[in-house]
């Protein structure tokens, strides 16, 4: 095990330098000035944009700007952004903020959406799955900015009001427990009919059939046997999704108005920083890559058969 982890780190170094020079080549090749707007409503004189290229190496080739970053980021360097502040430092505020809301949405859904999909998937044919089933399309259909209107504004607000505060910009596990239940409510409905289709179809394999002639329980044959084989796909879709919650709450933490990662993402965009934007984006690449070796990890633990050496 301890030389695949070692493996997969090694493999993480080439795709890191792939897509930090794709968002790098993006975010700087775009049309447009990043020193536009920066002295107000005059336009800014020669000798200031004369000093910002030379600050920023916006006066040297593209590939020599990355070469130059690509060179600070292996030493843990995430640069400056435009605005002086080092980009790590704007990070380290808000990841904590960002971590929380992720970590909120992603057990709502591994509770709920495992939870749903058990029952639909043992209850197969009667009300409990049509209940699932229309509920989980209903969710699906709906975009996560319409619920989250609706938990900040209305319908949601008017329950929930009394015992969970509706704004949340200060980031308090408290106060992001509405906008995690928003985060995580489109991913509830995915891990519930993942869940429930490989129950449905575990529960005819053979081996299930075998457990039950053993005479093992209800609970066992399903806890014990085909639950942890069908909670392979839903692992997986999980950690993958960890990394989009971390990076994906941008509408979100917008709605709720959170100082986190999205927000930070999205207000570099607007204010053409490409150094903070090429820095967030990074960090969140290896919140995937790290999430997936983590995933590949618990392959190994939710089936022994599966072997990583």
């Amino acid at each position: 095990m301890l030389k695949y982890v070692l493996r997969r780190l090694v493999q993480m170094i080439p795709v890191i330098i792939g897509a930090t020079f794709l968002l790098y080549l993006l975010v700087f090749a775009l049309p447009g000035e990043p020193w536009e707007g920066r002295c107000g409503e005059r336009d800014c004189t020669p000798a200031y944009i004369e000093s910002f290229k030379r600050e920023y190496n916006l006066d040297r080739p593209l590939l020599v700007q990355y070469a130059l970053y690509l060179a600070k980021l292996l030493q843990g360097d995430l640069g400056v952004n435009f605005y002086h502040n080092t980009v790590a430092s704007e990070l380290a505020v808000r990841y904590p903020t960002t971590m929380k809301l992720a970590l909120i949405a992603l057990l709502f859904e591994a509770v709920v959406g495992i939870a749903a999909g058990v029952l639909a998937g043992i209850r197969k044919g009667r009300f409990i799955d049509s209940l699932v089933t229309v509920s989980t399309l209903v969710v699906i259909s709906i975009p996560v900015f319409v619920i989250g209107g609706m938990a900040q504004f209305g319908i949601l607000k008017a329950g929930l009001n009394q015992v969970i505060p509706v704004t949340a910009s200060q980031g308090t596990l408290q106060q992001l427990i509405l906008p995690g239940l928003v985060l995580g409510s489109l991913s509830v409905a995915y891990v519930a009919r993942l869940t429930r289709t490989n129950l449905v179809e575990n529960l005819r394999a053979d081996y299930v059939r075998t457990a039950r002639a053993k005479g093992l329980s209800q609970s066992r044959t399903i806890g014990v046997h085909a639950l942890r084989n069908s909670l392979i796909p839903v692992i997986t879709f999980m950690g993958y999704d960890f990394g989009a919650l971390m990076g994906g709450a941008i509408v979100t933490e917008r709605i709720f108005n959170i100082n986190g990662i999205g927000g930070f993402i999205f207000r570099s965009i607007n204010q053409r920083d490409g150094i903070s934007v090429v820095g967030a984006v990074t960090c969140l690449v290896l919140v995937y890559l790290l999430m997936n070796l983590i995933v590949d990890i618990l392959y190994s633990v939710l089936d022994p058969r599966i072997s990583h050496d």
